[in-house]
């Protein structure tokens, strides 16, 4: 098995850039997921290790071979495409087994192995279907046992649930979790879904514009972002941002007062100009002392908890709600500071 190390690495598209000088170590037999909106270039990283895509600058080691200039049979990966990429004409066990027949390898050991991924995935009953007879998650699991038959160094994942409904996305996330877990290799996994990224990742790299924003465990990702960008992108619904202004030592939020801790009064410093973060199920809390009432704009019923939208200020706002809450047009809020994100205005980047 082996790491995954990115080295100052580039890509270009004529003047256009699209990463900009990543460094990037992901350990032997880490899941690591690369998270971020479409564009932001997590698909062209991980076609870059692949070999599919050619670098502008930088260095790629799988383990401690430097793979540059190495052609992509030769990388000792298997990458799962989101289209599933299956051969129409051939049977789950032909599809399987077709990587190892193109390598020469003998008819025993290709049945061995074949039959061996089937069984982990499921898909013994469906060897001899076509691919039209599958449903989309068992299309998927045989696209994953191409790969696993082939017991590569590095798994590279880009968006495989996305051809998915919502109900088999859950399923399949879990399905390919508990693979890691038995295969101990290396996975590098692709998705726009910040869901997915906290649920299946050891680490999570957010990106945007071939920037990463933050590397970092999904708890830390989760609760202690680094900037406005990976706060507003992780979270459903997202975090909440408001304008916040200091006037001598009170935070002022659309004209409410708000009394600071000392430490966050040191955090924040000289910064007149502030944006104030916090997260929607902290908008209403038992300890909560800032008490603010608001007009409710339109609320959603989400089966286990209920969302209200509203205004403060000129902020569009949200809050999580017990399921059985009566939403009037009318809502108290009960906000606690200790709560509270405080991001610089101009840069995005957290102060507290």
């Amino acid at each position: 098995m082996a790491g995954v190390t990115l080295k100052n690495i580039q890509k270009s598209y004529d003047k256009t850039k699209i990463i900009d000088g990543i460094d990037l170590e992901i350990k032997d037999k880490e899941f690591l997921v690369l998270v971020g909106a479409s564009g932001c270039g997590k698909s062209t990283i991980l076609r870059m290790i692949a070999g599919l895509e050619d670098i502008s600058g930088g260095e790629i080691f799988i383990g401690d071979k430097k793979v540059n200039n190495i052609p992509p049979k030769d990388r000792d990966i298997a990458f799962v495409f989101q289209s599933y990429a299956l051969y129409p004409h051939m049977t789950v066990y032909e599809n399987i087994a077709f990587g190892l027949k193109m390598r020469k390898i003998d008819k025993a050991t290709i049945d061995k192995k074949v039959r061996e991924a089937a069984e982990v995935l499921d898909l013994t009953e469906y060897l001899d279907r076509k691919p039209k007879q599958l449903s989309g998650g068992q299309r998927q699991r045989v696209a994953l046992g191409r790969a696993i038959v082939r017991e590569p160094k590095v798994f590279l994942m880009d968006e495989p649930l996305s051809n998915l409904d919502a109900k088999l996305r859950v399923q399949m996330r879990s399905q390919i979790k508990k693979l890691h877990q038995k295969l101990q290799t290396t996975f590098i996994y692709v998705t726009h879904d910040q869901t997915e990224a906290l649920t299946m990742g050891d680490r999570i790299v957010v990106l945007d514009k071939g920037v990463i924003q933050q590397f970092d465990t999904p708890d830390n990702i989760y609760n202690d972002p680094k900037n406005t960008f990976v706060a507003g992108f992780v979270g459903s619904p997202q975090m909440n941002f408001m304008s916040g202004k200091m006037i001598d030592d009170t935070l002022y939020i659309a004209d409410m007062p708000i009394q600071l801790t000392e430490e966050q009064k040191l955090a924040i410093g000289g910064h007149e100009s502030l944006t104030v973060g916090i997260r929607p199920e902290n908008m209403t809390t038992p300890e909560g002392k800032i008490r603010l009432g608001v007009k409710v704009d339109m609320s959603e019923m989400l089966g286990s908890e209920k969302i209200a939208y509203f205004y403060i200020g000129k902020s569009k706002c949200s809050v999580k709600l017990p399921p059985d809450f009566v939403v009037d047009e009318d809502l108290i809020l009960n906000m606690n500071c200790k709560n509270m994100f405080f991001f610089e205005k101009k840069t995005g980047e957290r102060l507290y």
